[in-house]
């Protein structure tokens, strides 16, 4: 078990955690990297599943830095290094990009140069959709969000080392103008790399729906992570009831958003029944999809709505960790049927690789995460709204 000094906020002893992670890392990318060679054409379906998947996530989390800084936010110090340490593990995120290059022929199919050729549509989109232009924006968006992570994370730290109170106001002037940065980057991310599957269909808020959902689900990882440290009496001195009672209200309210954004996209393209439109949302509901679907609108949204509703349920620990872990599943099971109804004509199709594949790239993250976590403080320690922070009320 990790020990962590209640004076200093600084690990005395990590505990085994990362080692596991790293352990269940490196087993899921073996057993993935096994499928490869015997169905490459699911492998990469599924390793892009689980990228997505993963990626979103982390960067809701380097959202949520921007955006607590941006505002001058108080209850969310506390928390605030989780999220940043989270956002540190982009790098390993982009190393997992490479895969999806080397599939660009199996999951794209702009890529064809015979299919363009014989397609009016794809040659007006060749500007934008083709093989060279897609890395350079691949590489952009990166250098975008781990430009982001690393000034904002080296701020944070720096101030606890020399005390600086200007750190907060650089803080709070990096994170205005990068979250319109940020806001684009992501967008045009969600664009290449799931709105391009089915290059014919479009919808100009397809990104924020990929956004919103990733945010929930951050939001859910760092409310379970906080839960878990609070269980372990890590952190018992700065996190109470408030401070979770606070994400419990972000995870109702993001819940909410997602089905309007949701609703708004299929309500738009349902009412004007163009064929162009229509067929991705028929093929998410034909040939068995339309459980998927079922679930997705019952899971990720009139459960956790009806229960995050009340007052006293966002405080309720364990229900508070229930609606967590199934907005987290359901965030994947989302990526699942944003990727593979292109793939799977004949009905929904889940291999074991699914599997190994979220499991690799996830044990890697969280072996970087709880490693980063854990080399620095806990808290911004010299943050001078911490103080603040721990007596939050809400």
């Amino acid at each position: 078990m990790a020990v962590l000094d209640p004076q200093t906020y600084t690990f005395t002893d990590k505990g085994r955690f990362g080692v596991f992670a790293l352990a269940a890392g490196i087993l899921g990318i073996a057993l993935t990297a096994v499928g490869a060679f015997t169905d490459a054409h699911t492998f990469f379906a599924s390793w892009l599943t689980a990228f997505t998947f993963w990626t979103t996530l982390v960067l809701g989390a380097l959202f949520f830095v921007l955006l607590q800084h941006a505002t001058g936010a108080v209850w969310s110090v506390v928390v605030r290094r989780g999220a940043e340490a989270l956002s540190m593990t982009l790098p390993l995120l982009l190393l997992a990009f490479v895969p999806v290059l080397f599939g660009m022929h199996d999951l794209f199919h702009w890529t064809h140069e015979d299919a363009v050729a014989s397609d009016h549509l794809l040659q007006w989109k060749a500007p934008y959709l083709n093989t060279t232009f897609f890395i350079v924006r691949a590489v952009v968006f990166f250098a975008i969000w781990i430009g982001l992570a690393w000034v904002l994370n080296r701020h944070s730290l720096a101030q606890d080392e020399d005390h600086d109170p200007r750190h907060t106001i650089s803080l709070r002037k990096i994170s205005a103008g990068g979250i319109f940065l940020f806001a684009f980057s992501f967008t045009f991310a969600a664009f290449d790399w799931l709105m391009s599957l089915q290059p014919h269909w479009y919808s100009t808020i397809f990104g924020v729906y990929v956004f919103i959902g990733g945010f929930l689900a951050a939001m859910a990882f760092l409310t379970l992570f906080y839960q878990q440290l609070d269980r372990g009496s890590l952190l018992g001195s700065v996190l109470s009831t408030e401070h979770f009672h606070d994400f419990g209200r972000l995870l109702f309210a993001f819940t909410v958003f997602w089905a309007y954004i949701g609703g708004s996209q299929y309500y738009l393209i349902w009412y004007a029944n163009l064929p162009e439109e229509t067929m991705w949302f028929l093929a998410r509901w034909e040939n068995g999809w339309k459980t998927v679907s079922m679930a997705l609108i019952f899971l990720h949204f009139v459960v956790p709505f009806l229960v995050l509703l009340f007052y006293r349920f966002k405080r309720n620990m364990m229900i508070l960790r229930s609606m967590a872990v199934i907005l987290v599943v359901m965030h994947l099971v989302d990526m699942f049927w944003l990727v593979m109804p292109t793939f799977a004509h004949d009905g929904v199709h889940v291999s074991w690789m699914h599997f190994t594949a979220v499991i690799g790239i996830g044990g890697l993250v969280l072996w970087m995460f709880w490693n980063r976590y854990t080399a620095h403080r806990a808290v911004p320690a010299h943050d001078p709204k911490l103080a603040d922070s721990i007596a939050h009320r809400v």
